[in-house]
C-alpha cells in the first residue's frame, strides 16, 4: 500500500476525505447525536450504526407476514423456508469461507457452547484447553460451564495465555510453545481473534496449524474480527467460529449471529450435536421422523427455524458489504487507524500520558485503538463524549477508540484529536 505522511490538520483530513472512493457509503449510515450535533462515532466495536436500508428490509418482510401469513414459507424471491441462503455469500467472504461453511443463526453465546458439544470431546488423555487470559466474559464463562458439565475443574483444565511481564498483548511465538508443551493432553485452543480490550489480531493461520499438529482442534470468536480483520478461516483450516452481526456487522443490538464449520466435518454426520430440527436433511424435515439425519455444511448444526425479522436487519447491512467488498474496507481501515495512531502520537507526544496498548503492526490489530489513559482517567473520557465523542470505556483505564471504515471519515478522526487535545489540556 503507498505510504502516506500524515499531517495534523483540516485541509489534510478534508483532502483524504475526498480522494477516498468509500466516501459515498457514509451517507447510507445514521449517525446519533449529542448535545445536537452529530456524534464522531467512533463505537462500532460495540454496536454498528444502523443501514438507512434497515426500515424497508423489515417493512418487507412484515408485509409478507400480513398479506401472506404462514405461506409466506413458500412463496415469494424470499421464501422463509430458505431465506437462511441469503446470507451466506457475503457471509462467506466477510470470514473467507465456502457459502457451505457459514450460517446465519442464534447468538453468539449460545453457538459457542453448541459448537462446543461437537468440538470440545475431552478424554483422560486429552482435556485441557488453550485460551487468552482476560477474554470476553462471555467466553469465560461459557468455557468454565462446559469444563464443568464434563465433570472437570477449570482451574486444572484452562489454561489462560497472559502477556509477559510488562507487555500488554501475547506475543505468538509464547502462543504456539504453550500450545507445544501442552500436545499431550491438549484437546482445544479457543480463543478469541481480536482481543475486546487490546485489539490485538491473533495470527490464527499459524495457531491453527499449531494446534492441529498437536493433535487439538481449533475455534475462535470471532465477535471483534468479522466484518473488520482480514479472514480466511477455510484456507486457515480453523475448525469452528462464530460471531455477533450488531458490531462491525451494523446488523442491530442483541441482532443474529453466525456459525462457521469447516467442510472437513460436514463429512462427520455422526459428529455429537444438539440437535434440532432445522439442522434436519431439509428433504426430509417435514416428514417429522425419528432419526435426525444432519444437513451437509454448518447448516447441520441449526436448531430452529431462521429468525425472519432478524435476518432481514442483517440482510441490509451484508448487502452494503457485497456492494464494498473486504479488501477495499480494509485498505481505508489501515489508513484510517494509521491517521488515528498518527494524530494521537502529535497530541501526547513524550508526556507518557496516553499510551496505546493495540499492536503498531496493521497485520495485528484491526480498527480498534485501545489506549491506555495514566492521568485524568475516566474524566477525560466524559470529557470526550461531552464534546461529541461516542467511543468506549474499560475498567480500569482503557478508552476504545474504533474508527470503522464503512461510515467513519478523515474528518472525524482529526475532530477527535482536537477534543482529545482540549480534554488533555483540561484533566491530565
Amino acid at each position: 500500500m503507498e505510504k502516506i505522511t500524515y499531517q495534523y490538520s483540516e485541509e489534510f483530513a478534508q483532502k483524504m476525505d475526498d480522494s477516498d472512493p468509500l466516501k459515498g457509503f457514509r451517507s447510507k449510515f445514521f449517525f446519533p447525536k449529542v448535545n445536537g450535533q452529530e456524534a464522531v462515532y467512533f463505537c462500532g466495536n460495540s454496536l454498528g450504526l444502523q443501514p438507512k436500508s434497515v426500515q424497508s428490509y423489515i417493512q418487507k418482510e412484515l408485509d409478507n407476514w400480513a398479506n401472506l401469513a404462514v405461506d409466506g414459507h413458500f412463496i415469494g424471491e424470499d421464501a422463509w423456508y430458505h431465506i437462511r441462503k441469503k446470507s451466506k455469500p457475503a457471509l462467506a467472504e466477510i470470514v473467507g469461507a465456502h457459502e457451505h461453511e457459514v450460517v446465519a443463526m442464534n447468538n453468539l453465546s449460545s453457538n459457542l457452547h453448541f459448537l462446543m458439544v461437537s468440538f470440545y470431546r475431552p478424554t483422560k488423555e486429552r482435556f485441557k484447553i488453550i485460551t487468552e487470559a482476560g477474554a470476553f466474559p462471555s467466553d469465560m464463562y461459557m468455557l468454565e460451564s462446559q469444563v464443568k458439565f464434563h465433570g472437570l475443574d477449570p482451574d486444572e483444565t484452562i489454561i489462560e495465555l497472559a502477556p509477559r511481564a510488562g507487555e500488554y498483548t501475547l506475543r505468538t511465538e509464547d502462543i504456539l510453545k504453550t500450545i507445544e508443551n501442552q500436545k499431550h493432553d491438549l484437546a482445544l485452543v479457543m480463543m478469541a481473534g481480536l482481543q475486546y480490550y487490546t485489539g490485538q489480531v491473533f495470527d490464527m493461520e499459524a495457531i491453527s496449524r499449531a494446534a492441529h499438529q498437536s493433535g487439538a482442534l481449533v475455534g475462535f470468536d470471532l465477535a471483534h474480527a468479522a466484518g473488520n480483520a482480514p479472514l480466511q478461516l477455510h484456507d486457515w483450516e480453523v475448525d469452528f467460529a462464530t460471531w455477533c452481526s450488531y458490531k462491525y456487522l451494523n446488523s442491530g443490538p442483541g441482532n443474529i449471529s453466525g456459525i462457521f464449520v469447516h467442510e472437513k466435518h460436514a463429512e462427520s454426520p455422526d459428529l455429537p450435536r444438539f440437535a434440532g430440527w432445522w439442522g434436519h436433511d431439509e428433504g426430509e424435515r417435514f416428514r417429522m421422523e425419528k432419526g435426525f439425519k444432519p444437513m451437509y455444511g454448518a447448516d447441520g448444526w441449526q436448531l430452529a427455524n431462521s429468525n425472519v425479522i432478524a435476518l432481514a436487519a442483517h440482510q441490509a447491512s451484508l448487502d452494503i458489504f457485497e456492494e464494498v467488498g473486504m479488501a477495499r474496507l480494509r485498505k481505508k481501515s489501515e489508513l484510517l487507524t494509521g491517521y488515528l495512531e498518527f494524530l494521537i502520537g502529535q497530541i501526547s507526544g513524550e508526556t507518557g500520558i496516553l499510551e496505546i496498548i493495540t499492536p503498531k503492526n496493521p497485520k495485528e490489530r484491526g480498527c480498534q485503538l485501545s489506549l491506555l489513559i495514566h492521568k485524568g482517567g475516566k474524566s477525560v473520557f466524559d470529557e470526550f463524549y461531552k464534546n461529541g465523542v461516542v467511543g468506549d470505556w474499560r475498567h480500569p483505564n482503557v478508552i476504545r477508540i474504533a474508527p470503522t471504515p464503512l461510515y467513519n471519515s478523515f474528518l472525524d478522526i482529526y475532530r477527535f484529536a482536537k477534543i482529545l487535545e482540549q480534554s488533555l489540556q483540561k484533566f491530565a
